[in-house]
């Protein structure tokens, strides 16, 4: 894909029209590692190993069409924890679902301890109890 020469918002629209979810200075920094504008296979392979939630770049937009975060009973709605919806005046339930495999990270060989872990860390931080998986 042309990277290499384009303006940023070029190199943007290409991105987005091939639904990959990267940042132009993510793949200004691929190319100048490559030397060379990269593929289109590699920037997926790219965008994929860069994205500790794979996939979450691309789902992000879906996401928040669907499945609004923000209403009356909406306590915190999720940034990098888990989201908090109130179900009466003294109850609050604590939502998490996890966007990816693992292991994952840009070294997905190393194993990252993410998954369900990852999950019950981020109930537990929003000061809820884990009661179900």
């Amino acid at each position: 894909m042309k990277i290499i020469g384009l303006a940023d918002h070029e190199v943007e629209s290409s991105l987005r029209g091939a639904g990959i979810g990267m940042s132009v200075d993510e793949a200004r920094s691929i190319a100048q590692v490559l030397g060379r504008d990269p593929t289109l296979t590699e920037l997926f392979c790219y965008d994929a190993m860069w994205s500790e939630h794979c996939s979450y770049k691309s789902s992000r937009a879906t996401l928040k069409e669907f499945l609004p975060s923000d209403a009356p009973n909406v306590v915190m709605g999720p940034v990098e924890d888990s989201g908090i919806v109130a179900i009466d005046d003294k109850w609050c339930v604590v939502i998490s679902h996890e966007s990816h495999n693992h292991p994952s990270q840009i070294l997905p060989n190393e194993g990252a301890a993410t998954g369900i872990g990852g999950i019950v860390r981020d109930v537990n931080c929003m000061g809820a109890t884990v009661v179900a998986t």
